[in-house]
């Protein structure tokens, strides 16, 4: 979570490395000028509510903050995205943009990886939501629920059904119901870490 501006820019730095946004040369500029990054565009917009949300929500910044939720609303909406603020850890990379619903009480570590079509939330009215570890790569399609905790370094396949906790790190796990289906050096899937 987001508490302090230097903590604010170590959240858009990490993004930045995962997403592999490139350093503001002018050739870069004119680039996203061009061909503006969508992702790139939710995410510094999902941080900056963040970081007003956390940090700023006194007085005129309350105000701000009703404009950076219409905003963040707007893209979320155009981009397919179901994302609360305050869920994912630095260094967030979504790959595509398409459907991706979000639980508001999950909670996800950093360097996450995260593909079109996943679902992470509550199961059955319940309030628990996945807690998922640092450097997590969820495929495409992955269902994740129930009140659940998957630890660091793991990679989840496409399509798998997550209902249950997995506390060994380096594995792969994947299947419906998901199980474990093999070992993985996640720096190999994850390359900004």
């Amino acid at each position: 979570m987001i508490t302090s501006k230097a903590n604010y820019h170590h959240y858009l730095e990490r993004d930045k490395v995962a997403l592999r946004i490139k350093s503001n040369s002018a050739i870069t500029k004119l680039t996203t000028t061009l061909f503006p990054n969508s992702i790139w565009k939710f995410q510094k917009t999902m941080r900056k509510l963040e970081y007003y949300s956390n940090c700023k929500n006194r007085g005129l910044g309350k105000l701000y903050i009703y404009y950076l939720k219409y905003k963040f609303r707007k893209i979320s909406i155009k981009l397919g995205f179901s994302i609360p603020i305050n869920v994912f850890g630095p260094g967030l990379c979504i790959v595509h943009y398409g459907t991706i619903v979000i639980n508001r009480n999950a909670k996800v570590g950093s360097n996450c990886r995260i593909h079109a079509c996943v679902n992470i939330g509550a199961s059955g009215g319940n309030r628990g939501a996945p807690q998922i570890g640092d450097n997590v790569y969820i495929a495409p399609g992955a269902k994740i629920y129930g009140n659940i905790t998957i630890a660091n370094n793991i990679a989840i396949g496409a399509n798998a059904v997550v209902n249950k906790s997995f506390d060994q790190e380096n594995i792969v796990i994947g299947g419906i119901p998901a199980k474990q289906i093999g070992e993985v050096d996640i720096k190999n899937i994850i390359k900004h870490i």
